[in-house]
């Protein structure tokens, strides 16, 4: 089974995925969340995951606006525990080293470190490019921050691992596949959907309202805006609850008197830390 993930070999995305899926698939890697989302539109994938948010940074605000964009149903959710390693190829003096190369959250989730070693942060497009940079370039002074994969692909040493300022950092991935090839038997305790309002007051907290008369947990509330329409937002609810269960039936069925547009993101057994 093919399955898409965004970035280069190495990336933390393709390390989420054999984490869900394990290594009896195809990992596609593809640089582009537009382009993930197209392979798996134009089924050259069965199936795509996509980081949704980030403990530290919050919101991946592209995948977010491409999941509400595309027919697609989340089946299923991963929690990934991201260790940020420095790494330099080998038989680099970790006192040479004067540049650190990586993607620019990254790097800013390590400032501390870099601040502590007087090491100058270097933005590239994705962890895993940065890698394969350092490795070609063959750099004494260089280095770069990435995942434990990335020193196994491309030959490097990992100096230090978990060098980010907060040690609890966790990325959150969904699995997406076509609405027509949603598998049957999956497991839907936690759902995700998205809406925008009526154009009446109270509308919002009428949206919430309803959730809380049907004793429904919200775990994530969003806005984001609506590309095109400006000032007018989408909200994304998750929530625990099955789509299949009466009470969310009804809760969606009453959602529409304050609510429009109402789209199911996806059904999926919750993920855990």
């Amino acid at each position: 089974m093919k399955v898409a993930f965004q970035g280069t070999k190495g990336s933390y995305s393709e390390e989420a995925l054999y984490k869900y899926f394990g290594k009896d698939v195809e990992a596609i890697g593809i640089a582009l969340s537009e382009d993930v989302c197209q392979a798996l539109e134009d089924e050259d994938v069965a199936c795509a995951i996509l980081p949704i948010e980030n403990s530290i940074v919050g919101n991946v605000d592209i995948n977010m606006d491409l999941i509400f964009k595309h027919d697609f149903f989340a089946i299923g959710e991963l929690y990934l525990e991201i260790n940020h390693c420095l790494m330099a190829n080998p038989g680099v003096e970790t006192d040479k080293i004067k540049a650190v190369y990586s993607h620019p959250i990254a790097l800013a989730q390590c400032h501390g470190f870099f601040k502590e070693k007087k090491l100058k942060p270097v933005a590239e497009f994705d962890t895993a490019g940065s890698a394969k940079i350092i490795s070609d370039s063959k750099s004494e002074t260089e280095a770069c921050v990435g995942s434990r994969l990335c020193a196994d692909y491309y030959g490097l040493n990992i100096i230090q691992e978990k060098i980010q300022d907060e040690a609890d950092n966790y990325t959150r991935f969904l699995i997406f596949v076509k609405e027509k090839n949603i598998p049957t038997g999956i497991g839907k305790e936690k759902t995700s959907i998205a809406f925008t309002t009526k154009h009446h007051p109270g509308a919002l907290l009428g949206c919430l309202q309803v959730f809380a008369s049907y004793n429904i947990n919200l775990t994530k509330l969003e806005s984001r805006p609506i590309p095109h329409q400006p000032f007018k937002y989408i909200f994304y609810v998750d929530f625990m609850g099955a789509l299949h269960d009466k009470k969310v039936q009804e809760c969606l069925k009453e959602l529409k008197r304050d609510a429009n547009d109402i789209k199911i993101l996806g059904s999926y057994p919750a993920g855990s830390f």
